[in-house]
């Protein structure tokens, strides 16, 4: 990669502070600015690396930066990591897709794949299955029965996509991933416990990102439900029949049980459980390691286990850290009255 500062600032509508000229020939983070490379900076709580950095340019959002000099090579833009997001898709962009059949795989003679699709060796591709144009699938994976994948989807090497599972267009679903194993549904008996059989499916909408190692359970009947737009961070599960609305963000390790419904543009923070069978409703912002057992509106901020309203768990909290000293005054208290 070798890029110049000028051919950099076209890309992104930027304002060059500096020799337009300076060439870079990588990227780096901006602690840790190697000479030669290219960085950003977006807040001002990291505008003291500007003049310590080694790299030789660096894109900054242009109300941070001062009238004066610069070490490196500036590139002002109004908001430096949405013009770094861009540079970067513009990059991956370049690296060009892969395309055509490996040696190796194999496919159902029923099963339709589109055009320009990329099927990585030891790949398994069942029975009716549907694969859409510009859809990348690398090697290892298993695609089930009657599995539609839409166009320009990317799903990487181990994923398993079970029968009848749906997954939209522009989705991503990383390594190791399962769609479509069977939800945990068991009826206890005298005898013990004895499977409910999981006939449903999972459907996954449009432009959704699943990360590593997740489990997204199939619905006992009808569908579990992952809305357009939601993005799945590693090591979550999903329950069966759970509903997800669009534009949801979900962080590490979180669980949802099974039937909960969940809104629109809600964050589910890291190791998140949440009960089955409630509601969760739109921009609903959920603290991390936060246990939920029952509903939550529209709006609502939740903190703690039981989760209850962010700013009551604060306030409570505050006690909660000084509880022993309360208890110690309230016998030094009793003590007294009692001499």
């Amino acid at each position: 990669m070798e890029f110049s500062a000028e051919q950099i600032a076209g890309l992104i509508n930027g304002k060059i502070i500096g020799d337009e000229k300076t060439v870079i020939t990588g990227v780096s983070p901006i602690e840790n600015g190697q000479q030669g490379h290219l960085s950003f900076v977006a807040q001002s709580r990291f505008s003291h690396y500007i003049d310590s950095t080694d790299c030789a340019v660096l894109i900054v959002s242009e109300n941070i930066l001062e009238n004066r000099d610069y070490k490196p090579v500036i590139i002002a833009v109004e908001d430096a990591y949405l013009s770094f997001q861009i540079l970067m898709n513009l990059y991956q962009e370049m690296q060009g897709r892969k395309t055509g059949i490996e040696a190796g795989s194999f496919f159902h003679e029923t099963a339709k794949v589109g055009e320009d699709v990329y099927i990585g060796a030891f790949t398994y591709v069942s029975e009716k299955a549907k694969i859409g144009d510009g859809t990348q699938i690398f090697p290892h994976v298993y695609i089930g029965k009657g599995v539609e994948i839409g166009k320009n989807c990317k799903i990487d090497s181990g994923a398993r996509i079970y029968d009848y599972c749906v997954v939209g267009d522009n989705c991503v679903i990383h390594s190791n991933t399962v769609v479509g194993g069977d939800g945990f549904g068991f009826q206890p008996t005298a005898e013990g416990f004895k499977k409910i059989p999981q006939l449903g499916n999972v459907i996954i909408g449009d432009d959704v990102e699943i990360g590593s190692n997740c489990s997204i359970d199939r619905a006992t009947i009808g569908s579990t439900v992952i809305g357009k737009g939601t993005k799945i961070d590693n090591l979550i599960q999903i329950a069966h029949n759970v509903q997800i609305g669009e534009n949801n963000v979900i962080a590490a390790q979180a669980g949802i049980a099974g039937s909960t419904v969940i809104g629109d543009w809600n964050q589910i923070g890291g190791q998140v459980g949440i009960v089955g069978h409630i509601k969760i409703g739109n921009q609903v912002k959920i603290q991390a390691q936060s246990g939920v057992n029952s509903s939550a509106k529209d709006g609502d901020t939740l903190y703690g286990s039981p989760a209850i309203n962010y700013s009551d768990y604060r306030r409570n909290y505050v006690h909660f850290r000084n509880f022993t000293d309360i208890v110690k005054r309230i016998n030094d208290l009793e003590n007294k009255k009692s001499e």
